[in-house]
């Protein structure tokens, strides 16, 4: 069998043809994917999660804040480049070749799947506050598994309808979050926010550990590059709608928290269990917050799993395409929607799901959960460090050299914070988050080792 030289095994690997793509996504929809994707149900419990810190929590979010918008404009700018599906599989594959490519997207699809289960556990607890569940686990694992596989539906009926369901879920919870965030404003006590470092350690230490947990809210930016090949001129659109979505969503969380910080004691906050119904009811007066917020986050999560799953199906559909996935991922529905991607994903988080449930709180699901910052930031790393192959190497049909220093900034930049995300995933994070990215490896050895069996010759 011949063998590629080390050159030769350099060169970036050339797609396969694909079917041409449904570009149903405009601008609205794209910037609402992107929303309702980084927007999930983490904002309404984060202000308490974050408070034990104080408000050096505030300057967290800043940090994380510019950090995503870096990275928006990054894909804006690979996007220009590969404007197809699967954008975080096709920058490393194209820069680096199909390992690099695979790796990216066997983490991203792991951090897809683990975290819709997850998002459908977060469920859970709001529909509690509606309609008791007295604790039954049984009847909570069948909540969970609504709220994933309701999702799932709209996925199986086409791309039009994710992109639809997708605005009006981005709406119905954007728009109530938005207003606590601005009328909140107008109430706000000083005396509540609290010492400005409440954890005892040094600043730059409180900075990073809350950070630490603030990092899987921001996961979504990559949303429109992802799904590129769905989105109307995505030359164009992918860096806008990555742009705004981003800003709409750090405008939400930062306004949102700092009214969160100053309607509620910072001893009452680092204690309550549902702090954005505890800052309405502090400006109402009245006891029905919890129930309007309850129903926001609902929305919010339902909004959000449309959009992960897509995602979950999305990077491996461009992946199987070049023979680094098992072939039924690149299948595509009527619809446009690669549906053995949507099954796969969603069985799988059905099993996380039923594992929780049936084992306890404190099980090997919640560990899981805990790896998925790691597992969607090494793609992030990867797509950084694939701009800067292309930077380096100077190519003029990828570079202009107007925007030479612009896009070097940028891309310096979304490395330097993948890489600080990822050290502050915390050690056992990164190292199961290691294992879990390892254990593609023999997969990938397998499809290739296929691959060039029946397309090398001798």
């Amino acid at each position: 069998m011949t063998v590629p030289s080390p050159a030769e095994a350099a060169e970036p690997v050339e797609p396969a043809p694909a079917p041409a793509p449904r570009r149903t996504f405009g601008l609205a929809a794209a910037t609402a994917l992107v929303m309702g994707n980084i927007i999930g149900g983490g904002i309404f419990a984060l202000p308490a999660t974050v408070a034990p810190y104080g408000t050096v929590s505030l300057l967290a979010f800043v940090v994380l804040s510019v950090g995503a918008v870096l990275l928006a404009l990054l894909f804006g700018r690979l996007a220009r480049r590969s404007p197809v599906t699967g954008g975080l599989y096709i920058y490393p594959r194209d820069a680096f070749g199909e390992f690099a490519g695979f790796l990216s997207a066997w983490s991203y699809w792991t951090m897809c799947w683990v975290s819709i289960a997850a998002l459908a556990v977060a469920v859970v607890g709001y529909v509690d506050v509606l309609i008791p569940l007295h604790g039954n686990h049984a009847l909570q694992a069948v909540v969970a598994l609504a709220a994933l596989w309701l999702p799932a539906a709209a996925n199986f009926a086409g791309t039009r309808w994710v992109g639809t369901v997708q605005v009006v879920s981005t709406i119905l919870k954007f728009v109530p979050l938005l207003l606590l965030a601005t009328i909140g404003l107008f109430f706000v006590d000083a005396d509540n926010f609290g010492p400005f470092n409440a954890s005892g350690q040094s600043v730059s230490g409180a900075l990073a550990a809350s950070a630490a947990l603030l990092l899987y809210s921001f996961l979504g930016v990559e949303s429109a590059a992802v799904s590129a090949g769905e989105v109307r001129d995505p030359e164009r659109t992918v860096g806008r709608a990555s742009v705004l979505g981003t800003l709409a969503s750090a405008l939400v969380y930062i306004l949102g928290t700092v009214a969160v910080f100053g309607l509620v004691p910072h001893d009452r906050l680092v204690d309550s269990g549902a702090p954005f119904a505890d800052a309405v009811n502090a400006i109402t007066g009245a006891g029905w917050g919890g129930t309007v917020i309850a129903l926001v986050a609902v929305a919010s999560i339902t909004g959000c799993l449309n959009g992960w799953i897509l995602m979950a199906a999305q990077m491996p559909y461009a992946a199987a395409r070049d023979g680094l996935f098992p072939a039924p991922f690149a299948r595509l529905g009527k619809g446009g929607v690669p549906g053995f991607g949507v099954w796969a994903c969603v069985i799988l988080g059905s099993l996380l799901i039923a594992l929780n449930y049936t084992a306890g709180p404190d099980t090997t699901f919640r560990v899981l959960v805990l790896i998925t910052t790691f597992t969607g930031c090494v793609p992030y790393l990867l797509s950084a460090a694939a701009q800067l192959y292309w930077l380096a190497r100077g190519t003029r049909d990828r570079v202009r050299p107007a925007g030479l220093a612009r896009d070097l900034t940028v891309a310096v930049l979304s490395f330097g914070f993948s890489f600080w995300l990822i050290a502050g995933a915390g050690y056992a994070a990164v190292y199961q988050g290691v294992l879990f990215l390892f254990a593609g490896i023999p997969v990938y050895v397998w499809l290739r080792g296929r691959k060039d069996r029946d397309g090398v010759s001798a």
